[in-house]
């Protein structure tokens, strides 16, 4: 699978794609991630991919010709299954999208800066507008880094242990339940029988129960129809 991310701030993303899971992902050959410094695209001596908005008003506006200049280049090279734009305004990223995107082949992402971007870059290139919250950060690099994280490590072969991911939080729009490890028992505090039972029906239901308790008391929101 490959990420192609559009940035003015590249050197931003060095870090989350350099370590844990992204990194033996990308070293498995399994993911391909790589980010495209914007300012290469453009044509002005300045290399500014930014210019005031018409009608007036507070803020820079990123150009349509920077943007298209390079997503049709990276077009000519690959099919993209989805190009998706960052922003606060789009559908709340979730682990049902998270799924649904992990079976995708290309995807490129573009992250915003200043005030926003110009309209017709989202009307003719962006498939889809995801957000990762109601709020606004200064760009949209650490969300395109949130998207490619939970993606990735829902691909066969990135973890360790292939269940693991299926078992995560969210999945069956439930949260998860409490996990232990050794020691069993510390100061007084200890595991809770089931899991030390060795019988895996009943720790199976028990780890559901737990999911569903903390689901309705933390997150009741998630089993609304």
């Amino acid at each position: 699978m490959r990420f192609d991310i559009i940035t003015v701030l590249p050197a931003l993303l060095d870090s989350p794609f350099a370590h844990s899971i992204l990194q033996r992902a990308q070293k498995k050959g399994i993911a391909e991630i790589v980010v495209h410094n914007l300012r290469d695209y453009a044509t002005n001596k300045q290399k500014s991919v930014d210019d005031y908005p018409y009608g007036g008003g507070s803020g820079m506006v990123m150009s349509i010709e920077p943007f298209a200049r390079c997503i049709e280049g990276l077009k000519a090279e690959r099919d993209y299954d989805e190009v998706i734009f960052m922003s606060p305004d789009g559908v709340t990223f979730n682990q049902t999208i998270a799924n649904e995107l992990s079976g995708k082949g290309n995807i490129m992402i573009l992250c915003g800066h200043y005030k926003g971007i110009d309209q017709r870059v989202r009307d003719l290139f962006v498939t889809r507008e995801i957000s990762i919250g109601d709020y606004v950060l200064s760009g949209g690099e650490l969300p395109a880094a949130v998207l490619v994280d939970a993606i990735v490590r829902l691909i066969p072969g990135v973890l360790n242990d292939e269940t693991s991911a299926l078992s995560d939080s969210f999945q069956g729009e439930l949260l998860d339940a409490p996990v232990y490890t050794r020691p069993a028992d510390w100061n007084g505090h200890k595991v809770p029988d089931v899991l030390l039972s060795g019988h895996e029906a009943k720790i199976n239901e028990w780890r559901h129960d737990q999911a569903l308790a903390r689901t309705q008391q933390r997150r009741p929101d998630l089993l609304e129809d």
